[in-house]
């Protein structure tokens, strides 16, 4: 397997574990993709316009979103996959459409993932840091 098939597939399981019917979510999959340590950080743009954050550990992060999930259908598709890798590190730009049903004609919002890799010693490649952002359509 090469190194972008390797970060392909991290990317791959990643979109899998968010995806999928409403209902609960089975974050132990987080240890397939994540460094424990990681980090998820969510854009916005709050009520003033300015730009805003969220950063989040993985538990943070399943915490935040599990309400979400649990009533609505969600499935994130990937659109795009620049991947750029540099001894132990990697960094993929990868586009994505949200949908509350695979069956939708247009995307609900579109938006991309900035995505840092490290190669572990013993886990391969795991996401240490993740941001993102969305639009609306």
């Amino acid at each position: 397997m090469t190194e972008e098939q390797a970060i392909g597939a991290v990317l791959d399981e990643m979109y899998a574990m968010i995806s999928g019917p409403k209902g609960p979510r089975d974050w132990s999959r987080q240890a397939k993709c994540f460094l424990p340590e990681a980090r998820q950080v969510r854009t916005s743009v709050d009520e003033h316009g300015r730009s805003a954050m969220i950063a989040m550990t993985l538990d943070e992060y399943a915490r935040n979103t599990t309400p979400f999930f649990a009533a609505n259908d969600f499935y994130e598709i990937e659109t795009s996959r620049r991947i750029d890798v540099f001894g132990n590190i990697a960094h993929v730009w990868s586009g994505y459409e949200a949908r509350a049903s695979l069956d939708d004609a247009e995307p609900e919002r579109r938006g991309i993932n900035s995505i840092q890799l490290f190669r572990h010693p013993d886990l391969g490649w795991r996401i240490v840091n993740m941001i993102w952002d969305n639009a609306r359509d």
